[in-house]
């Protein structure tokens, strides 16, 4: 049995497993790697500016000939340029978040490139549709990085229930469990972060992994951090300033200046103590370090075995 969804074919990928836009962490490398395992890999553009958007697009179709995308979040001063881009290289998936990528709608779709926007609420999840996105990816505040308030059990459902495209489920997913209950709850695939990761060919510090595999159920908080809404990371030294500021009332501004840099030296240079260490509250269900392709087929085996099973269950009347 291949488990195949609508997502799949919309995006022409073999599985519907995508990779969360990992800002610093969505590179050629992992991307690549995703999409090779037939998932869709996701290029990180975060705030990068449009040139090293430009070259990760490259070396990705230097290791892969399969379907990959960009994510972009919206606020990004490079937005405008890095859709531009991403038109002249032909992408095949754009992913948005913190924002309606409405403007750049039109010619994204005129050029084939399908539009999938991250979102976290019902009706934002409407207002994309209305605007003609292909799809969206409802993620829940299990997840890490920014989130909103709604948990994936509870937002997932909804969402499909107010749209006619294909709905992804995001937040708390790391395996063949997560898979099945996302599919459950009607969503046509599941996005992760946190367990990619933990992945062979992801460049995180391996010192930011390592807090990963070392994580439990309650070793995730959300502060102001970084970007004034709010934010999941592993609770360290620096989450517990952050957390004593906010409570003396510093304002967003002062905020946005004291955690400057601060995801570049958690995730890429190891800081696990004053960098940020962005995870999921799945990190405590991690507990090894994979290649991508031995992640994926491990979910899908773990899912179709799952579905066979409560197959199962139901004896014949």
């Amino acid at each position: 049995m291949i488990l195949k969804t609508a997502i799949c074919d919309l995006l022409g990928i073999k599985y519907p497993i995508i990779q969360g836009g990992m800002a610093h962490l969505g590179t050629a490398e992992l991307v690549s790697a995703v999409s090779n395992a037939g998932g869709l890999g996701i290029i990180g553009a975060g705030y990068y500016e449009a040139d090293w958007v430009r070259q990760q697009i490259r070396l990705t179709r230097e290791r892969t000939d399969r379907p990959f995308g960009v994510n972009l979040p919206m606020p990004s001063p490079y937005a405008a340029q890095v859709i531009e881009v991403i038109l002249q290289e032909k992408v095949a998936v754009v992913a948005t978040g913190a924002g309606s990528p409405q403007v750049y709608v039109p010619g994204l779709k005129e050029a084939g490139t399908k539009i999938m926007p991250v979102v976290a609420r019902v009706d934002h999840a409407q207002r994309m549709e209305q605007i003609g996105v292909d799809a969206v990816v409802a993620e829940g505040t299990e997840s890490g990085g920014r989130i909103g308030e709604t948990t994936t059990m509870a937002l997932v459902p909804q969402v499909v229930d107010s749209v006619g495209i294909p709905v992804v489920a995001a937040g708390g997913i790391s395996d063949g469990r997560g898979m099945v209950a996302a599919l459950a709850l009607g969503a046509q695939g599941i996005q992760m972060g946190t367990r990619f990761v933990c992945s062979q060919e992801c460049i995180a510090h391996p010192s930011y992994k390592q807090k990963i595999l070392e994580a439990h159920d309650r070793s995730t908080v959300v502060t102001r951090q970084t970007t004034g809404y709010p934010l999941r990371a592993l609770q360290n030294s620096l989450t517990e300033q952050v957390t004593a500021l906010e409570e003396a009332g510093i304002s967003n501004e002062e905020l946005e200046l004291f955690d400057r840099g601060r995801m570049q030296l958690g995730l890429i240079e190891g800081d696990v103590d004053e960098g940020s260490l962005l995870a999921g509250q799945i990190a405590g269900l991690i507990k090894d370090i994979k290649p991508v392709a031995e992640i994926i087929q491990e979910i899908m085996a773990e899912a179709e075995s799952i579905i066979t099973s409560l197959k199962n269950l139901y004896g014949e009347e």
